[in-house]
């Protein structure tokens, strides 16, 4: 953490690192997901939106014209988001990561996928990728909860998630783990101990993402009318406290969630990004809190 920072940003690590303003560009390479294609089941998470929670995602040209405007002269990194980015054959994962890598204006990627996603072939390719280039692979744990992630159709286990936890750290490859806040049935305690045990592999970064209750999700049909957090002060309060319990190395990608106001059910508030940024911010400031501090 620098200078008055009280919490390890993805945002001033990836300033450090680079040397200036680096931005992920959200790609939509066109994959699918064990989840959708019958595999495993079909329609995804019951939390995930048609586009697998990748509302915002399109081309490198597309993202670099729509960013431009605010971070003219900031460096990229090419974010592989939508639905589950590494469940293809190897060589058709090959073509996609280096046509980003290749690019001149892409300084790195980022893979966001599932634990159970991660064959040989997959991590051989992650390697060599992982020694020549910047990269970091997210996994969506979700939650460690095993009546949790069976109720919202996840479909792996928390020993999956180990083991790829391991794959990934015995190769060096940086790893992001995603948490979603809120989920039906957990409680605050709960939420506390999927952050514990994350924090405790000490892994590249962590990202909390609020529930977002979408329409079109399996989720909104099975509870229409579930709310995950009240207010934006209840949301804020939980992310403080969470922060305290995360080791300081662990990098913070993310606090709350994005999601197009078109789909969004509950929270009603939740698209209101900066504002429970600013809250968190603000009481992080008043306790005199910073991430790490009861790790």
């Amino acid at each position: 953490m620098q200078g008055g920072e009280r919490y390890n940003s993805i945002s001033n690590y990836l300033k450090k690192e680079f040397g200036c303003k680096t931005v992920k560009l959200s790609i939509d390479a066109g994959f699918t997901c064990p989840n959708r294609d019958g595999t495993l089941r079909t329609g995804g998470c019951a939390f995930c939106s048609s586009s697998g929670s990748g509302e915002f995602s399109s081309s490198i040209e597309d993202q670099i014209r729509l960013l431009s405007t605010k971070w003219p002269n900031a460096r990229h990194i090419a974010y592989f988001q939508n639905h589950t980015n590494t469940y293809a054959p190897a060589d058709v994962l090959r073509r996609h990561y280096y046509a980003a890598l290749n690019d001149p204006r892409i300084d790195g990627i980022a893979i966001a996928t599932r634990p159970d996603c991660l064959n040989p072939e997959v991590l051989d390719l992650l390697d060599e990728i992982n020694r020549e280039h910047f990269l970091w692979v997210e996994l969506g744990l979700q939650t460690i909860h095993s009546r949790t992630s069976e109720a919202m159709g996840i479909g792996y286990s928390l020993s999956v998630y180990d083991q790829a936890v391991r794959a990934l750290t015995q190769r060096n490859i940086r790893t992001v783990v995603h948490l979603i806040l809120g989920l039906p049935g957990e409680s605050r305690e709960d939420m506390f101990e999927s952050v514990r045990y994350v924090g405790n592999q000490h892994v590249f970064g962590m990202k909390l993402h609020m529930l977002n209750v979408v329409r079109g999700s399996r989720l909104y049909q099975m509870m229409p009318d579930y709310v995950p957090f009240q207010s934006i002060d209840e949301y804020a309060g939980l992310i403080t406290d969470l922060l305290e319990i995360i080791p300081e190395d662990i990098t913070i990608h993310r606090l709350t969630a994005d999601t197009k106001r078109g789909l969004l059910v509950a929270p009603e508030w939740s698209y209101r990004k900066r504002t429970i940024l600013n809250t968190i911010n603000r009481m992080l400031r008043d306790r005199d809190i910073r991430q790490g501090d009861r790790a």
